[in-house]
This record gives structure tokens, sequence and C-alpha cells, in this order.
């Protein structure tokens, strides 16, 4: 377990792909770079059992006593992501089945049917043996179960289990006929055994089948780490337990349903771009991990070194100097406990042979390295970080939440939308871009979550709304709460089945607004708002019910229709907005909607690439900030500077680029909501 005083500091390290005579080179290398945590065996499948049943330990056993002996913890993984061939060949009915019903063979990653029995035995059979082996090893932190759920299956196999999970739902045929309304087209059910997950068909599937089914992979991977999660807890339950989420767009569990299965979460994170917006992305990852934690200290399992990968430019850039502090500075002002890579040493071969490491191909003697050691030598100083909040409450204390939902995300990828460019992901990321730049910081949450923490709560491309969410929304504002709703959310139920007498008829009552017909624009079509402002991507005729229109739409036939409304509603207000605000638009409305909220900054001087953000630890405060702007910023501060070891009052200049760790003066707390007990981090 970590010490209150210590920060998390290495990464996955590959042992069995190298010969012995590295070992004692990398141990020595890592002291050198203060690495106190390493991630061992989450690809060693073949390497731990080459043939069924017969296991070959020993090289994991001389590797963990050479670690303990050298002071650096383990966090051992299980390797079950990355069956091996003669699994495969064994069990065929085990491998992924794609829509088209193509089996896929063994050659990469993640070949596996998460339904399939054998896999899920042959799992739990290797699980065991590890748990059994080194649950009392000196050097074990913690465990890593899997490695980045997210393989769907199709197939005769999947066919039974989705049938099973299907009765569990809907209990008879009448109920799932009417939920996934199959009188449409003739789909209606007369026997389970009808029922198949979605193959590719003929033409446009039934988006409710489609939906349910994406719904019950994620139960399945989840039922996947319960197994794992049964086996090590009953052997070793004081050794926490983590499993890495690829955030954010690695979408095929919910993440809400995994945090509650293990003790921490942790996550993979890798910005693909090169400029400011990869910072951001930082902070979404970051935002996003804490949130699913429960507001606690969270893992960063895996990042980047010295490599930027843009997928869309096919491209692995390198990172620029000294971004690898910066990045690292973002995660922890967000609550991480330290920093972990993928991975200590680049592959020789192999499909990630240019993946980023912390000791690089060309060695030690390299500007990577002697960054890696820099970094681990400043996390040493930033130990007091560790500590969990001595109040019980979260890390970061926002008072803005926007809502995360994989019914949401999922729901939007429907096909025969009225567009195609609803995307969750990026409506999400819209929101949050915008609170950046404003410097206001914000957790995710969902609609059944209690909600009385924030006074603003924003609720972007959400098609998919039960009655119980709505309610849920509608209290909130009611008690005084603020809610912005994005178009066309709330359109449909949970079935998606579409509401009557309104579009986004879940909450239309609560935006008092009727919106009558939908207006979706062409790809590179605007439309101007009288405030001076654009939108994109959707327009739509909405009639005011006791909302007042804050902007209206201006030119062609939907000329002086309502484009953004505030309606109040209880003690609070419910905002609608009604197009695709520009980025400069989005932010503007925000910050006056945060604004009038009550919300303020963690510190004045934040926003417009300066972030602040202010950590809680222990018993006391930290502020964090990053300069990302192009000019020099200024801030007030008054405490300890951590980094410089010396005390700090007044105002301090942060060069571009730079930062500045600071435990603050004795200052009024913000009072701690309640968040569920503190579990030990690895």
């Amino acid at each position: 377990m970590t010490e209150d005083n210590e920060l998390v500091y290495g990464g996955d390290y590959n042992p069995d792909q190298w010969p012995r005579e590295t070992w004692d080179e990398d141990i020595r290398l890592m002291r050198q770079a203060h690495v106190n945590r390493v991630t061992l065996g989450v690809f060693s499948w073949s390497s731990l059992e080459p043939r069924e049943g017969e296991y070959e330990v020993e090289w994991l056993d001389t590797i963990m006593d050479k670690l303990a002996d050298a002071g650096i913890g383990v966090v051992l993984a299980t390797p079950t992501a990355s069956p091996p061939p003669w699994f495969s060949l064994a069990h065929p009915e085990a491998l992924p089945v794609r829509p088209d019903g193509v089996r896929l063979v063994h050659g990469s990653r993640d070949t596996y049917n998460p339904a399939a029995p054998a896999y899920r035995e042959a799992a739990v059979r290797i699980t065991r043996m590890l748990a059994e082996r080194y649950g009392q090893h000196p050097a074990l932190r913690m465990w890593h179960l899997h490695n980045e759920y997210g393989t769907v299956s199709h197939g005769p196999v999947s066919d039974e289990a989705f049938r099973v999970w299907l009765r569990a739902r809907y209990g008879t045929l009448e109920a799932l006929n009417a939920a996934w309304w199959t009188a449409f087209w003739s789909q209606g059910y007369g026997a389970w055994e009808e029922i198949l997950t979605p193959r590719a068909t003929q033409y446009l599937p039934n988006p409710a089948h489609v939906l349910d089914f994406k719904r019950f992979s994620a139960d399945l991977l989840r039922d996947c780490l319960r197994d794992q999660v049964e086996v090590v807890r009953a052997v070793t339950p004081d050794v926490p337990v983590t499993t890495n989420f690829m955030l954010p767009s690695w979408h095929h569990y919910d993440e809400w349903d995994l945090a509650a299965e293990i003790d921490t979460v942790s996550i993979d994170h890798y910005p693909a771009a090169r400029d400011v917006e990869g910072e951001v992305h930082a902070a979404f990852g970051a935002d996003l991990a804490r949130s699913f934690n429960g507001g606690r200290p969270w893992t960063l399992m895996e990042q980047a070194t010295s490599t930027v990968y843009d997928y869309a430019a096919g491209r692995i850039f390198a990172k620029e100097p000294g971004r690898l502090e910066r990045n690292t500075i973002q995660y922890l002002a967000r609550g991480a406990t330290g920093s972990l890579f993928f991975q200590w040493r680049n592959g020789r071969g192999g499909a990630e042979m240019f993946h980023s490491p912390m000791v690089p191909h060309t060695g030690p003697d390299s500007r990577v390295f002697r960054e890696i050691c820099d970094l681990g030598a400043t996390l040493g100083r930033l130990g007091e970080l560790a500590a969990p909040p001595a109040d019980g409450g979260p890390v970061n204390r926002n008072r803005v939440a926007f809502v995360w939902d994989s019914t949401a995300w999922w729901s939007s990828e429907t096909r025969a939308l009225p567009t195609d460019d609803l995307s969750f992901l990026d409506a999400v990321r819209a929101a949050h871009r915008a609170l950046w730049w404003e410097g206001i910081g914000c957790d995710a949450v969902r609609l059944g979550d209690d909600l009385s923490a924030y006074d603003v709560v924003l609720v972007p491309s959400k098609l998919a709304v039960s009655d119980d969410e709505a309610q849920a929304l509608r209290t909130f504002v009611e008690q005084g709460g603020t809610a912005v709703v994005w178009y066309f959310a709330g359109s449909t139920d949970e079935h998606l089945r579409v509401r009557q007498g309104s579009f986004s008829g879940a909450f239309a009552d609560l935006l008092g607004i009727r919106v009558e017909e939908l207006h979706p624009l062409a790809p590179g079509e605007t439309v101007a708002l009288d405030d001076g402002t654009t939108g994109d991507c959707w327009s739509q005729l909405v009639q005011l019910r006791g909302a007042e229109a804050l902007a209206h739409l201006t030119g062609g036939v939907l000329d002086g229709v309502p484009a953004i409304t505030r309606h109040d509603v209880g003690a609070g207000a419910a905002y609608h907005v009604g197009t695709r605000l520009e980025p400069g638009a989005l932010r503007r409305l925000l910050a006056d909607v945060v604004a009038r909220a009550g919300v303020t900054r963690d510190h004045p001087a934040a926003g417009d690439g300066l972030e602040v953000v202010r950590r809680h630890a222990g018993p006391g405060t930290y502020l964090l900030a990053v300069n990302h702007d192009e000019v020099p910023r200024a801030l007030t501060v008054d405490g300890h500077d951590l980094l410089a070891d010396r005390p700090v009052a007044g105002e301090v200049v942060l060069a571009p680029g730079a930062h500045l760790v600071l435990r603050e003066t004795a200052r009024t707390p913000v009072p701690a909501r309640p968040v569920d007990p503190v579990q030990p981090t690895p």
C-alpha cells in the first residue's frame, strides 16, 4: 500500500520480453529515476502458462524478489486481455465474432469472447494461481485485473448469453416487444430463440435492439471483472484492486459500474493533440477518473512519456521538452496518486515497438530518460499531496457538473437519427473545454446521483432519458440548482421510444418550451443568432411555454425563433441551448450561467490558458498552477512553494510552460460533501 507521503512513479515492466542480463540494469536505472512502482504481467499469459495447465513462474518469482529487495512495489496484473495461441486453438468457440459473422483469429490482443465459458474459466484459473502464489509477497501493492476491458462479440455463444440477459431484464416477450417497438417492420418475437445479437442486416437495425446489446455487452464485461475480483479478494482481502479504463474513447462498458466493483479507479490516457487541446484533454480525462472514483484520489496507470499519438493524422509525434512534467502536474491537480507510464522499455519488436517508453531504444543517455529522472525527483518533493483529505471529502470541491452516461453515448450512435452529428463525447468535451478556458472546475455525474453538492449541472447530447432521470433534474432545479440542457436531449425514453407532444419531451416542461419541429443543418451550414453569434449542426422550431428567450435565430424560415432560453422553476433555473454554438459563444454562455449561479474559480487569475486547481490533501489545501499561455501570467498566492522549497507571499509570474505547486497558508476550508471511504492507492 502507498504511504500518505509517497506519490507512485513508474510503469509497465515486461521482463519476460528481455534476456535476464538486462534485469539488474533495469532495476539500477529504476532507482536512478526514483521509480517506486512497476506493473508486471499485463500481457504475460503465454510466458506464465505456455501450455494449458502448465505454469512457468520462476522468472516472475525472480523479478518479484529483485524488485522487493530494491524497495520497488509491484502492481501485479492478470494477463487475461491477451489469451495465448494454445487457448485459441483449443477453444475456437471462445474467439470473438464480428457483426458480419467473421470469427477473428489469434494474432493480436483481445482475441476472446467474454461470453465464452472456456475463456471465463481460464481467466479465473490463472488469476487464482497468481493470487495464491504471490498474495503474501512483500513486493505486492495492488492487483491490476485484466487490461482495458472492451472486447465485444457476436455469434452463437453470445446469442445464448444475450437471451439470458434479456429474460432477466424484461421477464416476458410481451414486455420486450413493447420496449423494442417490434411491430414495426414485422419484428415481433414469438420465442426467445428467435432473438440474436445484432448482426449485419439488410438495412437499418432496430435501435432498441442495438442499445440493449450494448448494455448487455457492458454488463458482461463487468461480470468478467467480478470473476477476478472475487478470486483476489478471497485470497488477499487487504490488497487493493483496480482495472484500467481506457479514456475517453474506449466505451464498451459502463465506467460507473466497473468502478463499483474495484477499490480504486485507474485510467490509461493518451491525449492526441500537440497544441493546448492536448492539455485540455488531459484535464478532461483526469476529471472523469476522479469522478468515477467518487471524488477520491485515483491512479494514472498509463500515459505516454515522449510521444503524441495522432491516429487521425497517421503519425506518432514527439512531445516537446517539459510537457511530460506539465501534464503530470495537471493530473496531480485533479487527484492523481502519481504518474505511471506504458512502458519501462520499448519492446524491440511487436505491434507497439515504437510506443512511448521510459527508457527509449536509444538508451538512458537520452533526453527522454533525463526528463524521466527529473520527474521522479519532482514527485519526491510532492509526497504530501498523496494524503487523502483529512475531512473525508473529495480532492477537488467543484460546484459544476456535466452528465456522463453510457446510454447517452450509445444512443447517440443510433443510425437514422435526424443527423449523424450528435456525438455524445464531442458534446461533453465541448462543454468541458468551455469551462476549462474559463478556469472553472467540474465533475462528471449521473442524473441518478445526489446532485445537491452542485450549483450547475450540464446535460449535453443525452437523447434517451427515463422518467426518473427527468424527475431528478427537475428536483435539482426546484431546490435551487441551475440546469443547462442541449438540443434534442430527452427526445426518447430509455428504450429509444420517441416521446410525444414535444421533442426534448423529457425536459420540455422543466425548460418551459415546446419543440415542434427539427431542422438539422447540412455539413458546413450555419445559423445566425441575434446576439451576434453563430451555431451549426442543429436548429429547431421552439415555442415558449413559460421560458424567456435569451437569443433568437435570424434569417430563413426560423427567423425570430428562440435559440437560447431560460426558465425559472422553483428556487432554480433551467436553460435550453437550441443549436451547437461556436466555441466562443458556448464559453460566454456557460461563463454567464455559472456566474449567475454564484460559482467562482479556484483562483481569480485562472482561465485563458492559466490553469489553477485547488487540491485538498491531508489537513491542507494546495494550489497547482500551469501556464499554457504563450505569454507570462501572474497570480497572487500565499503559501509554501513545494518545488522551490520556499515561502511565497504576493505576486508570482509564471513563464509560458511553467508551473507552481503551493501549499496554501491556512484558509477557510470549503465544506466537504460526503464521499465513499478512502481506499488505499498502489
